[in-house]
């Protein structure tokens, strides 16, 4: 094994990843398996380095100029020539006065060169989000609306026309410039198709409780869906009244499964129709984006059309109510098949296709937060397919079949206004994602997680069966309100939606284009991936707005269901634990990220989701 040529703790000059600039680093760490250093800029920037992207301040130093200095015998013989001087050339006060012209010509134009080339340095050797997204950090920097190109050309503008006047008088040959332009042609062509150097490194940080704590969350996920379920379906739901277990062949329906693929075949034939744009997702790792077909609406309207004709031909859409337990088993069967399916084929997967989270070499570990980023079979992203579709849309058949299966059994003619409440509710927020479907192409799930049993239970299975656990609960407890209670539940749903859409559309249009006229009003704290920290706006009111709109929304869609037992609040109290754990996470890829402009948009925003709370 070969030894290690820099100590923790010493100060050297590391290379910034994908460019040629070396800046001063403190050596923190040295893995000895990857043989990778972990170096730590002034700016809090944290960066793993290969040794060879490292040099001594000592190789830095700079070095008196050779040419600076002549040889006794050329200064005495250049003197000994000057003082005879040929009829041909100019007089001394005036040769000097020539002299002193072209000195600040040359003075000018070195000037100038400087100028431009710290210009074209920062053009071409700026860390962009492809550099920096894999390696985290930012330097220093302070709020601003981004004007410092135009006040930096307008600087530039007189010293390059004096440029250009200097250049089309000049007296050197155009044989030496043509010299000139060949060689600078042949730097400018190295410097392009030099190729970024990669640096793979195993995930270091364990979340979930690392390999135990991942264990436990693939056996109790699915034990916590099927106990909420069986106890809904008893007459006193509460926590201590414990619900008897069900026979192990009445959970298993071959019918029931078949329906089941059916629906999700169905959906994946609706995702692969020609029909919506086509968007390229966030820069990975490599470089590469990839292009994904925005058409969920579009797939919501054609599989509300199918439930319309499936009604007019008089299906019973109630059959899912009655076989409510055995279609979870089913969706829970199926997302294990998918894990087991994603995890083997992810070990013949490149290595940049690897999720910066899911490559730790644990089995458990990677199996449950997915070993690949973006598994596709030929064009069909199955991550961004089941983040959106199956659960979703599903979610939403559920919550219809449990408004028709409550009419059914109660001899009902028109729904509960709460049951009424929770379906309106619950559509208008799956209508608003796939809306807003390519919103989803920035969050963690498809840019930092693997598709592993994490995402696929819980897209198949928590979403639909969980998320539905209020109107389930309605339809064996109904719950009668009067219609003020139910506009002040509006009322507050409503709030909740504004706050979560608005801060929603703040980000995504700022991140789209932030130097939109309409956005001028919002500051931001840049950084060095190219993006901006806002810090008004909603998202100078608290770090996580949309949190806070997202809680307030979970709070008005429990409250129909009244105060009798605790069990329809279980989503709300879940949503606020999953929320505040993001929010850790977020916090902790966050800071790596942005470094101490991070730390200053902390300081700027203390309150992370709930205001002067938490």
């Amino acid at each position: 094994m070969p030894s290690r040529k820099f100590a923790d703790g010493e100060v050297v000059m590391g290379r910034w990843p994908g460019s040629v600039l070396y800046y001063e680093v403190q050596v923190t760490s040295y893995d000895d398996v990857a043989h990778l250093y972990t170096v730590k800029y002034k700016d809090g920037t944290e960066l793993a380095l290969k040794e060879s992207d490292i040099r001594s301040q000592s190789s830095f130093k700079h070095r008196k100029s050779q040419s600076s200095s002549s040889s006794p015998s050329r200064r005495s013989s250049s003197r000994s020539r000057s003082r005879s001087r040929s009829p041909g050339r100019p007089a001394k006060g005036r040769r000097r006065s020539a002299s002193q012209s072209r000195d600040q010509k040359d003075d000018k134009k070195k000037t100038i060169q400087e100028t431009s080339l710290a210009l074209l340095v920062l053009v071409l050797f700026k860390p962009s989000e492809n550099n920096t997204k894999r390696y985290n950090g930012e330097p220093e920097s302070t709020e601003k609306n981004d004007t410092s190109c135009i006040i930096l050309e307008q600087k530039l503008k007189p010293d390059l026309e004096i440029k250009r006047v200097l250049e089309q008088y000049s007296l050197r040959s155009r044989k030496d410039d043509k010299k000139k332009e060949e060689i600078y042609s042949e730097k400018k062509t190295f410097v392009a198709v030099k190729p970024i150097e990669k640096v793979s490194t195993k995930t270091k940080e364990l979340e979930f409780g690392g390999r135990i704590g991942t264990l436990m969350l693939i056996l109790l996920l699915p034990a916590t869906v099927f106990y909420l379920l069986l106890m809904c379906k008893q007459d006193d739901p509460s926590l201590l009244n414990l619900p008897p277990l069900p026979a192990l062949e009445s959970l298993w329906d071959g019918r029931v499964f078949g329906v089941f693929l059916l629906w999700f075949f169905l959906q994946a034939l609706f995702y692969l129709l020609p029909i919506g744009k086509v968007v390229e997702g966030l820069p990975l790792s490599s470089g590469r984006r990839l292009q994904y077909r925005i058409n969920g609406f579009y797939a919501f309207l054609l599989t509300a059309a199918a439930i319309g004709v499936l009604l007019y031909f008089q299906f019973e859409l109630h059959y899912l109510y009655d076989h409510f337990m055995q279609f979870a088993v089913s969706a829970a069967a199926f997302s294990l098949a998918l894990s087991i399916y994603l995890y083997v084929r992810s070990l013949k997967a490149p290595e940049e296709e690897l999720a910066p989270g899911g490559n730790s070499g644990y089995f458990i570990y990677d199996f449950f937060t997915g070993h690949e980023l973006n598994p596709r079979i030929g064009s069909f992203d199955l991550k961004y397919f089941c983040e959106l579709r199956p659960g979703l849309i599903g979610w939403v058949v559920i919550n219809l079949a449990m408004l028709l299966a409550e009419m059914k059994i109660h001899n009902l003619s028109v729904p509960s206004l709460s049951m009424m409440l929770v379906n309106g509710f619950q559509l208008l927020y799956v209508v608003d994602a796939l809306w807003n479907e390519e919103a989803i192409l920035t969050t963690m799930d498809i840019t930092h997680d693997g598709f592993g049993f994490m995402l696929a239970f819980g897209d198949l299975v928590w979403v639909p069966f969980v998320y539905s656990l209020q109107a389930f609960y309605l339809v064996g407890h109904p719950i009668t309100i009067t219609w003020p209670v139910a506009a002040a539940i509006t009322v507050l749903n409503c709030i909740g939606y504004y706050i979560f859409r608005s801060a929603n559309s703040q980000k995504n249009n700022f991140r789209r284009n932030p130097a939109d006229p309409k956005l001028a009003n919002l500051k931001f704290i840049p950084t060095a991936t190219g993006k901006g920290l806002l810090v008004t706006g909603w998202w100078g009111f608290v770090r996580h707005p949309n949190y806070l709109g997202d809680i307030i929304m979970a709070l008005a869609w429990s409250l129909p269901c009244g105060f009798n037992h605790i069990l329809p609040y279980f989503y709300v109290i879940y949503f606020i634990c999953l929320l505040v754990h993001r929010e850790a996470r977020d916090e902790h890829h966050c800071k790596q990220k942005y470094g101490l402009a991070w730390e200053r948009y902390c300081q700027r925003v203390p309150y992370r989701i709930f205001p002067y709370i938490y």
